[in-house]
């Protein structure tokens, strides 16, 4: 009895179906386990990256409650626990490690001992994984405990390419910079650099006022127009 289309059609639907469930089991017998073993994986993989952010996210904290607590004795003019100070140069954050090297040299110089401070602070200028601004800082303070024992111009070539406005430590670099311009009876320089401190919002205010009378002193004005003292 020959096939009308309709039922033509309808036969070959059900082959086609037939051959792709063949195909399907085939495939599934030779790679399923495979599948199942990637997924299994995946989702461990996915689940212990879940785990290590939150780990992170914890020991993070941890780190910075401890870092809080490190500066907040330090600041207070107190002496931070020197093991907890050093495994905090050890941290993994750059940031918190950064600040703690700064602190171990801070607390150095503040017991008077200089020379160890000194190495601290050049160990950290020295040190390319550290970021720029912190061995900018600690190349600033280097200096300052330096700064009797060096000739002007050394300071000048130090200091100079961070004494520029809008640098972030230009108040502190541009401090020195100038001192040493007027032991180099270079006035006519460190005039203006004083005046340039004076007038930026983003210098400390300590070194505002100070900058200000120095300014005055050598004959040069630092007062703010009314306008510039306006705008922020």
């Amino acid at each position: 009895m020959a096939l009308t289309p309709q039922n033509s059609e309808a036969f070959m639907r059900e082959v086609d179906e037939a051959v792709r469930q063949d195909q399907l089991l085939t495939f599934w017998q030779r790679f399923g386990r495979w599948i199942v073993v990637l997924v299994v994986l995946g989702l461990a993989a996915f689940g212990g990256w879940l785990y290590w952010q939150h780990y992170t996210k914890t020991q993070s904290q941890a780190v910075s409650e401890k870092m809080d607590q490190v500066i907040a004795t330090a600041v207070g003019g107190g002496t931070p626990d020197a093991k907890e100070l050093d495994a905090l140069t050890q941290a993994s954050q750059p940031g918190f490690r950064a600040s703690a090297l700064l602190v171990k040299a801070g607390t150095a110089a503040r017991k008077g001992d200089s020379k160890a401070a000194i190495a601290a602070y050049q160990a950290m200028v020295s040190d390319s994984s550290i970021d720029q601004p912190y061995r900018d800082l600690a190349l600033i303070r280097q200096t300052t405990l330096e700064f009797e024992s060096l000739q002007p111009q050394q300071v000048v070539d130090r200091l100079k390419p961070l004494a520029v406005e809008g640098a972030p430590w230009f108040g502190s670099a541009g401090e020195l910079v100038a001192i040493a311009y007027m032991k180099m009876r270079k006035n006519d320089l460190a005039g203006p650099l004083f005046a340039a401190m004076a007038k930026d919002r983003n210098v400390p205010q300590s070194i505002r006022s100070r900058a200000r009378q120095m300014a005055g002193l050598l004959g040069v004005d630092a007062v703010e127009t009314p306008n510039a003292a306006g705008q922020e």
